[in-house]
């Protein structure tokens, strides 16, 4: 089978995928969970599950594919590698960030992981023109009050890149 997408994350889970997959279905609209496969007995003395349990799910957010693998505690997730999500105003940026950090942590500069480990930044559009095209001088100022938030508040870092 030929793939839209030729690469994709894969987020290892210890036994968490299918929960994990279908919340962030939830919260992201044109998303869908695909595919679950299971493990069977064969390689049970390398991977130790439960046969019939669930090895992998396959799922999208927002058109992008992933795959979700329950690989058992051996990784764990971590800020190395997080995802992005932008948004056009402040109420899409509240919207994400709830969603995405209910029954997780809080941190700064509007990042933020949620419940299952993952991490996230939650972040207006408008930050990449202010990081592609501002002076240093913008920069300066946009990045001052960055670095006093959790979550982002649109207004605040447009007021202070634009000297307002």
């Amino acid at each position: 089978m030929k793939l839209s997408h030729p690469i994709a994350p894969c987020l290892w889970f210890n036994d968490q995928a299918e929960a994990a997959a279908r919340y962030y279905t939830e919260v992201f609209p044109n998303s869908h969970v695909g595919h679950i496969a299971r493990y069977s007995e064969v390689g049970r003395e390398h991977h130790g599950q439960v046969p019939g349990s669930v090895l992998t799910v396959e799922f999208s957010l927002a058109g992008q594919p992933f795959t979700a693998l329950n690989g058992g505690p051996v990784f764990a997730l971590s800020e190395a590698v997080s995802f992005q999500v932008y948004c056009d105003d402040q109420a899409e940026i509240d919207y994400y960030w709830q969603a995405l950090s209910a029954g997780g942590q809080e941190q700064p500069c509007g990042w933020t992981r949620d419940r299952f480990g993952l991490s996230w930044q939650v972040v207006p559009y408008s930050m990449l023109d202010m990081m592609q095209q501002g002076s240093d001088e913008q920069m300066a100022r946009m990045m001052t009050v960055l670095f006093t938030m959790t979550k982002l508040d649109k207004a605040q870092l447009d007021a202070a890149f634009y000297g307002q």
